[in-house]
């Protein structure tokens, strides 16, 4: 079942989320944009065919939210990600594909892409997708899900050496912003964090913040991933 769209109180009505439709097949592009068209609180902006059309058209348009193809020619859709990801007011990404490997999944992710799901995701998914990234709240299919849980991991020498490095860059964080890190990469909520470590979700928020900023990382998911990698899960 699809979210409700958020109503803004001033004018009774959802504020529309603009939306940038990246990918290189023409039948693609035309059914996301009769499907998202049809919704009232989504209105799509511009389409690329490829990431560097993307880059352009999201410079120009400022979308809150581009849909992004993996494979398409010249610049593909993680450059394209990595690249908007690092421009300032940065729109939110959700790559949108039929790859669902567990390298693509990564890289998605660790270019600040919000969230990834299959082309074959249902529409009403794909617009609570949408309104969520837009606020701020990443999206993983559940077959995304499964399988990054279910991930073989690498040999024992990179793991040990992937494990080292993330524990040297979360050594930059004080002792409380540690431990909210450490929540986010058991996927817990700001709120749920708050209740387990008897904070204000104003102080929990803050520590969110601190954590992106000295990990100089773009959402919650690329901090959850370090946490993995560092193997610091809290106990449930």
């Amino acid at each position: 079942m699809t979210d409700p769209p958020p109503v803004d109180d001033a004018v009774g009505r959802p504020p529309v989320i603009d939306v940038l439709v990246a990918d290189d097949d023409p039948l693609v592009r035309f059914g996301l944009r009769m499907m998202l068209g049809g919704v009232a609180d989504l209105r799509v902006v511009a389409e690329a065919g490829d990431g560097a059309e993307a880059l352009r058209l999201a410079e120009r348009h400022r979308p809150d939210v581009v849909l992004m193809d993996i494979r398409m020619p010249g610049t593909d859709g993680l450059a394209a990600t990595a690249t908007l990801r690092g421009r300032s007011s940065a729109p939110q990404v959700i790559v949108l594909t039929t790859f669902d490997t567990d390298a693509h999944v990564l890289r998605a992710l660790r270019a600040g892409a919000a969230g990834f799901l299959l082309k074959d995701t249902p529409p009403e998914e794909l617009v609570t997708a949408v309104r969520h990234v837009a606020r701020g709240r990443p999206v993983l299919s559940p077959e995304v899900t499964r399988r990054l849980i279910a991930r073989v991991a690498e040999s024992d020498q990179e793991q040990d050496t992937a494990r080292d490095a993330a524990r040297r860059r979360l050594a930059a964080l004080a002792d409380r912003e540690r431990t909210v890190a450490a929540e986010l990469g058991a996927g817990r909520t700001n709120a749920e964090i708050a209740a387990r470590h008897h904070l204000a979700l104003t102080t929990v928020k803050t520590h969110v913040s601190a954590i992106l900023s000295k990990l100089d990382l773009n959402n919650r998911v690329q901090v959850a991933l370090l946490v993995q990698e560092a193997g610091l899960i809290p106990p449930e």
